[in-house]
């Protein structure tokens, strides 16, 4: 196979932004003002040389890093053999083999099936389709702070108003909404599932909700982890009422807590799952995973798509679980976790510069609070959107999340050496502490 022809973009960062203001929608937001031309691994170079260490991770979908060999090696074999003919009209091996491997490593006991789309807004609302299918009903229950998507049923299901949901109701009907556990904020199990059984005497009978659906760690809503009594209240209670359980692991799975999926540290079996991001390590995959019964309720051509599961995609997510197999990358995940949180915490305990609250995270799925003040827990939007930019001057890629708009959150690809990552935490720590 020749080498890919390289062209170099012309101009500065700055003349691009501008060319993108006048092409681009506004809706279309844009964390850092400077053009990417490559990256490697955990590491991107924009377009005038400039380098930076990446902790965003394209949003948690590199885990496996930039162009990892094995992703890379896959998708080049691939496109030697076919780019597309639409699943639906003439599968292909890859799409299979996917599916045969998120059958094998789902925490769901039993016969397993899977079904391959391209986003994960997709996967979620396929997910619900499953749910209505198998059990005939209409609801869905979700949380508080909850990110399900953008497409009009993934926003109806998320929860939280700025920027999903300004301008763009009314929303679907037959959603409700629960707090999720916050311990520093006063939001206790408890409250949860005291939340769920009064919808179900004020609002909605259980008869009529097919699904509850939660992230095991909460994505855009701030990394909130979910307390394994809330999970095994939730199974409980989706036991009783004949209630699918739905996981939405978009961007919690793939190794990122340092299981294969969240759901894998709570000892609960959910009925489906979502999964998308790192599934193709930098390619548009996603899919849903469920017990075989349920997987089965749609009639043939209810569940599908022009690109769902293309073949290339199909191929790096092949590259992915063989990366994961072959660098034990799983173990890598804890250990930098292990790695972050324990200098978080340093950083905090010294008390300089900018005040951080709250200190979170799975696995190496970590994220701290910006506040007002030490020892307050009072959100500081505005220091934490000052922190993000602070930190791509000095050369860090971070990303912000959060129903207040200040939670850091640190999605540092696996791979991503001792070396770079401890330049990352560097940088960030100078940062927050002004040095």
């Amino acid at each position: 196979m020749n080498a890919p022809i390289t062209r170099e973009p012309a101009g500065s960062n700055k003349a691009w932004v501008e060319r993108r203001s006048k092409a681009v929608s506004r809706g279309i937001g844009m964390g850092a003002a400077v053009m990417a031309e490559r990256a490697e691994n955990s590491e991107i170079w924009d377009i005038e040389g400039n380098r930076y260490v990446d902790f965003g991770g394209g949003i948690a979908v590199v885990n496996t890093g930039h162009r990892h060999p094995l992703v890379m090696k896959r998708v080049y074999e691939q496109l030697e053999k076919v780019t597309h003919t639409c699943a639906m009209v003439m599968p292909y091996a890859p799409f299979i083999e996917v599916c045969e491997k998120l059958n094998a490593v789902a925490p769901i006991s039993g016969e397993k099936k899977s079904a391959l789309v391209t986003t994960g807004a997709e996967a979620v609302e396929n997910a619900i389709k499953y749910a209505r299918a198998y059990t005939g009903r209409s609801d869905v229950i979700a949380f508080h702070g909850g990110f399900h998507g953008r497409t009009l049923l993934g926003m109806a299901l998320t929860g939280k108003v700025q920027p999903y949901k300004a301008k763009f109701g009314p929303m679907p009907a037959g959603i409700w909404h629960v707090p999720f556990p916050v311990e520093h904020r006063g939001i206790t199990v408890e409250d949860s599932i005291h939340a769920i059984e009064l919808l179900f005497k004020c609002d909605v009978e259980p008869q009529r909700v097919a699904a509850i659906i939660i992230e095991p760690v909460q994505g855009e809503g701030g990394f909130y982890v979910a307390p394994k009594e809330l999970m095994q209240r939730l199974r409980k209670l989706c036991d009783e009422h004949g209630i699918l359980l739905i996981a939405d692991e978009i961007q919690s799975g793939f190794g990122r807590t340092g299981k294969f999926f969240a759901m894998e540290h709570f000892g609960v079996e959910p009925d489906l799952m979502t999964a998308a991001k790192s599934l193709a390590g930098g390619f548009p995959l996603a899919a849903v995973v469920g017990k075989a019964a349920i997987m089965d309720a749609p009639d043939p051509g209810g569940i599908g798509g022009t690109y769902a599961g293309n073949a290339i995609a199909c191929a790096a997510a092949l590259g992915v679980f063989e990366a994961f197999e072959t660098e034990d990358l799983l173990n890598k995940a804890l250990k930098q976790g292990e790695t972050i949180m324990k200098r978080l915490k340093a950083i905090k305990a010294k008390g300089k510069g900018m005040p951080m609250g709250d200190i979170r995270g799975l696995g190496a799925m970590c994220a701290f609070e910006v506040v007002t003040k030490q020892d307050s827990d009072e959100p500081d939007a505005a220091g934490t959107k000052a922190l993000v930019a602070k930190c791509l001057e000095r050369g860090l890629l971070i990303l912000s999340c959060g129903v207040y708009a200040n939670t850091i959150r640190l999605l540092t690809p696996l791979t991503a050496s001792d070396l770079v990552l401890n330049e990352g935490l560097d940088i960030l720590e100078a940062a927050i502490t002004g040095n």
